[in-house]
């Protein structure tokens, strides 16, 4: 069984460059690559192209990447938690493509799985579907969608093993899954890394194949983006 484990996130990240496409799995602030993305401030890699389902908070997740300039372009879906966000896209200085977010996760799932493209009813009729190939299927409109393509996708896991299988714990599920194995390369930091074997099988939400490197994390913050609680 081949052995995909790298000591530290500086190895796990060998060979990001300026200007490549990253998938960055999470949602709001559950289940964000924390250790990749404080890596990638680090580095100080510019001009990113970023596919995740939203930018994270001013000063928190992919908010980091934005406070330093570093993401040219994202795609995503859900962007209403970032005021530095909002002040990029509207100077002109970030470009941004809205995308549904169940198209979003679909075209994710497409490149994943190796299919070129997919069609959704998502956007018939808007803005969303122009310039895009639409066509009818039992009475009702769909619009093609291509598959993303990345050089890299960053995920993070709950728990995993050498040999690259993961286990994602509640709503870190969400974009990880099917981010997993859609880039070239595939990146997964773990809170717990497990030597291979020791993961039940009938556990396994993501299996080792679309995972080319992966290290254990640390120092996990997972801050909260809302709380909300009943008054007493």
């Amino acid at each position: 069984m081949i052995n995909k484990k790298v000591d530290n996130v500086q190895v796990a990240l060998e060979g990001v460059k300026d200007g490549m496409t990253f998938m960055v799995g999470g949602f709001g602030l559950c289940g964000i690559p924390e250790n990749i993305i404080g890596e990638l401030v680090r580095l100080g890699i510019k001009d990113i192209t970023c596919i995740s389902n939203n930018a994270g908070v001013d000063d928190f997740g992919l908010g980091f990447l934005l406070q330093h300039k570093q993401i040219k372009k994202m795609i995503s879906s859900y962007v209403g938690e970032n005021d530095e966000f909002e002040r990029q896209m509207l100077s002109g200085e970030l470009d941004v493509e809205l995308t549904p977010q169940g198209t979003l996760a679909e075209k994710c799932r497409a490149a994943q799985h190796g299919f070129p493209a997919v069609f959704t009813p998502a956007g018939y009729g808007t803005e969303v579907a122009f310039g895009k190939e639409t066509r009818e299927f039992d009475g009702k409109m769909y619009v093609l969608e291509p598959a993303y393509k990345a050089d890299f996708s960053f995920v993070k896991a709950w728990k995993g093993d050498t040999a690259g299988n993961l286990i994602f714990k509640g709503t870190a599920r969400n974009f990880n899954a099917p981010m997993a194995g859609a880039g070239k390369i595939t990146v997964a930091e773990v809170e717990e890394l497990v030597p291979a074997g020791e993961l039940d099988p009938n556990q396994i939400h993501i299996p080792g194949i679309f995972v080319q490197r992966i290290f254990q994390g640390e120092k996990y913050e997972k801050r909260i983006e809302q709380r909300t609680v009943r008054q007493r």
